[in-house]
């Protein structure tokens, strides 16, 4: 498992979270838990997919060269052909729900990845070569700062690849890339819908009654998405991120933990609910 220590976030304006333990009082939040673990009643992941190669354009965040350490990061331009060997390790529920390098929120059981130079996001396929094990994750953040380990691979990745007791594998980076035009920096907006994720349950009925009472409450419309077992509640979308921004505060002032971003095309009627 990653001895995680990311603490340039905020100074780089890459958006990760450092999980450096705070040395004084008052530790709250994923500073409280001072060390990496597995998941609690974990779901089933066998079903669980690799990542969808797409033509993603690149986050607006986490994608500057940066410093850490006094070790200087180069962040890698055109990644077509890019592979590399060495060692992998995961990280779990310290994490889990809090903002990547891109500003997206990590999630262990999506099949995700944090890697030093890559471009975010970037689609890779991740060998383990001591068992030939493979899987395709998309990397949206920073890491792992621990010699000799070239990637950070979420819970369900770990899982796929017979990892998690060792903590650690050999592994097989190579890039995919989608055939098709050529990816830029550019903001999510232009080609994602936005809708901000309130809540998941594994229950759907209670997933839809939370939909229709936060719909009503916020003025919007919602869907619901089932994924990975978990029916997930998803207020809009809303046309840009001004108003998706307005609308995560208007839900935090209505007590409402950490609602948060997604950007996905509006479903379809299979578990979905649009007002």
């Amino acid at each position: 498992m990653a001895n995680k220590a990311w603490c340039y976030g905020a100074l780089l304006l890459l958006g990760a979270c450092s999980s450096t333990p705070d040395s004084g009082t008052g530790k709250s939040g994923r500073y409280s838990q001072q060390n990496d673990a597995y998941p609690v009643d974990v779901p089933k992941l066998d079903h669980v997919s690799d990542a969808k190669v797409t033509n993603e354009p690149y986050s607006r965040q986490g994608n500057r060269d940066y410093e850490l350490r006094g070790q200087f990061y180069k962040v890698i331009k055109t990644p077509q052909g890019f592979t590399q060997e060495g060692y992998a390790s995961w990280y779990g529920t310290k994490f889990h729900g809090y903002h990547t390098s891109n500003g997206e929120v990590y999630d262990m059981y999506a099949m995700s990845g944090a890697h030093k130079t890559l471009p975010l996001p970037s689609f890779v396929r991740v060998t383990n070569l001591d068992n030939g094990k493979q899987v395709v994750v998309r990397v949206n953040d920073r890491g792992p700062f621990h010699q000799g380990r070239i990637i950070d691979l979420s819970y369900a990745a770990a899982y796929k690849l017979d990892m998690l007791k060792k903590g650690t594998a050999r592994v097989r980076l190579e890039v995919i890339t989608a055939p098709q035009k050529e990816t830029v920096l550019a903001p999510l907006k232009a080609t994602h819908p936005i809708f901000i994720q309130v809540v998941a349950s594994s229950d759907q009925d209670r997933a839809v009654d939370a939909g229709k009472r936060y719909a009503a409450l916020m003025g919007c419309g919602y869907q619901v998405v089932r994924d990975q077992g978990l029916y997930k509640v998803q207020l809009g979308p809303v046309s840009d991120e001004l108003k998706a921004e307005a609308l995560i505060e208007k839900l935090k002032g209505q007590g409402i933990a950490r609602p948060f971003k997604v950007y996905a095309e509006p479903q379809g009627t299979d578990g979905v609910n649009i007002p």
